[in-house]
């Protein structure tokens, strides 16, 4: 009496120990292949497309605040070893270059100790630029100024009040109050600023922008290490070299004011600053 056949669909073949050993090294190989894959993609991203950056200080309130993360456009001006995972010195001179607009928000390198900083761009090449009072003048021009309402800030873990801003409690909570502008470049850029009243650099110039560098500001006047100051490391910047652009700031994707606790899930929602998620800079 002969056997029953083994149904084809039910047919299974002995596995030597070296097939096993085989597949599993080229399953290794592949997922290997698969993150340097994901690596590349994420460098290239970061390198000329897209890159992150968060918002350490105040010195651009009242447009970004302290606890704000941001996507910067890599193309806007060209691109540097700057624009490299640790500046890695791939690109000789700047490519594509393209120079920044006035009133740009702008991320570079500092002149002297080459850690990220954002400031807005003011004047540019060949540009004379001065400051009386507190008043910038470009080319002889004063910017024209218009008083806004007070700006009114949480005061939060990521939020600190300048000693010469006013502490104000609304409704049961408390508040930095900052006087509020809104200024406007001869090009028709208008964006807000803060005056905290006279500060150290309330009068400076006039100075020419030397050919191949931009004069940067923070939009907190007063409250700003920026081109007004000689270019120190952790401090001023002086006049920037536009090789040194990093990028154009350009969307909020994440702004959180510090009271989040990693244990604490619920916590990442209540601290979000949901109103300024998405906002264009």
């Amino acid at each position: 009496m002969s056997e029953p056949a083994i149904a084809s669909q039910d047919r299974v073949s002995e596995q030597s120990p070296a097939d096993h050993d085989g597949k599993k090294t080229k399953e290794e190989e592949s997922f290997l292949i698969f993150v340097l894959k994901l690596a590349l993609i994420v460098i290239i991203f970061r390198s000329f497309i897209f890159s992150p950056f968060n918002i350490p200080s105040e010195s651009m309130l009242p447009r970004l605040m302290n606890g704000d993360y941001l996507l910067a456009a890599k193309w806007s001006y060209g691109y540097t070893s700057n624009s490299l995972p640790l500046n890695a010195p791939l690109i000789p001179e700047r490519i594509f270059a393209d120079d920044p607009e006035a009133g740009d928000v702008v991320i570079f390198r500092h002149p002297v100790d080459g850690t990220d900083y954002i400031k807005r761009a003011i004047a540019l090449p060949g540009d004379t630029v001065e400051l009386r009072d507190g008043t910038v003048y470009l080319n002889g021009e004063a910017l024209p100024r218009r008083r806004l309402d007070d700006l009114l800030v949480p005061i939060s873990a990521n939020t600190d009040c300048h000693p010469a801003a006013q502490v104000a409690r609304v409704e049961g909570a408390l508040f930095c109050r900052y006087i509020r502008f809104a200024e406007m470049l001869p090009n028709g850029r208008t964006y807000e600023i803060i005056d905290l009243g006279t500060g150290p650099a309330d009068n400076f110039g006039p100075v020419i922008v030397p050919e191949g560098h931009f004069f940067a500001m923070g939009d907190n006047r007063d409250n700003s290490q920026d081109s007004r100051f000689v270019a120190a490391p952790g401090g001023g910047i002086g006049m920037v070299p536009l090789d040194n652009l990093v990028g154009r700031a350009t969307v909020l994707m994440w702004s959180t004011d510090g009271s989040a606790e990693w244990l604490l899930p619920w916590t990442w929602f209540s601290a979000a600053r949901w109103s300024r998620i998405g906002d264009l800079i």
